[in-house]
């Protein structure tokens, strides 16, 4: 009989990230999150009438085939501009392609194996069973604009851009930022804490090169800010702050 000190268990760089249908890399929720909280605010300023979309995992019907399935691809994360949130009153099940006419602006893929996947070019009349590739759908039938592939491996962001129904690599500008021009951002990697581990993660940063924060950190600036200024206000004679219209025994 073996004992158990005798048993080598497997850690978590020798098990599988996903098995191709719903397991996922722990990661890829609090990356989805914090893109999307991040970019709120920018989003809803883009769209004051609220017609938007963002995916997450969310599948985009590209073909009809049968079964159903085959003739869709789910992006990590992707931003649909200019469609309404709902439809008929429900929340969308998937994105139709051929109901909605609109195609994301920008897809994200989060890198779980080697990136194969995420840079496959293979057409349909190619592909082995019938599969196709990613690269080759969002390039060559949904065309998006932009195409982002995330390795946090690797600290590494890829980016593409559609130019004359072709992809082109993306260079980085000065920061080492990819900017996505209709959104008035840039995209980029950025290395610390979140939510409580430190990673280097994928951001958002405005076309100043300012980065765009979650509604956490913007709280805890603010908290930050408004701490200085009653500490400057605490070095302040009662006189003083009675000038100023503040009662002393505010800042207690």
């Amino acid at each position: 009989m073996t004992s158990l000190s005798a048993l080598t268990l497997p850690d978590h760089t020798q098990l599988p990230e996903s098995d191709g249908t719903f397991v996922k890399n722990w990661q890829e929720h609090p990356q989805s999150v914090l893109l999307t909280d991040s970019i709120s605010p920018v989003i809803e300023a883009l769209h004051p009438d609220g017609h938007y979309c963002i995916g997450q995992d969310l599948g985009i019907y590209w073909r009809l085939t049968d079964p159903p399935e085959k003739g869709a691809t789910a992006p990590d994360w992707f931003y649909v501009p200019n469609v309404p949130a709902t439809l008929n009153g429900l929340t969308r099940r998937s994105y139709v392609l051929w109901k909605e006419y609109v195609a994301p602006l920008i897809v994200i893929e989060f890198v779980s194996g080697d990136g194969r996947e995420e840079r496959d070019r293979t057409p349909p009349s190619q592909g082995e069973g019938g599969s196709v590739g990613k690269f080759w759908i969002y390039e060559q039938a949904i065309r998006v604009p932009y195409y982002a592939i995330y390795e946090v491996t690797k600290a590494l962001v890829e980016v593409y851009h559609l130019v004359d129904n072709a992809y082109q690599l993306m260079q980085p500008n000065e920061r080492g930022h990819y900017p996505i021009t209709p959104m008035g951002v840039e995209l980029g990697i950025w290395q610390g804490f979140y939510p409580n581990a430190e990673l280097p993660w994928l951001r958002w940063w405005d076309a100043e090169g300012n980065l765009l924060l979650t509604g956490d950190e913007r709280t805890k600036v603010e908290r930050q800010k408004r701490k200085r200024i009653v500490e400057k206000l605490r070095n302040l004679s009662p006189e003083q702050l009675n000038a100023l219209g503040i009662d002393p025994e505010m800042l207690d």
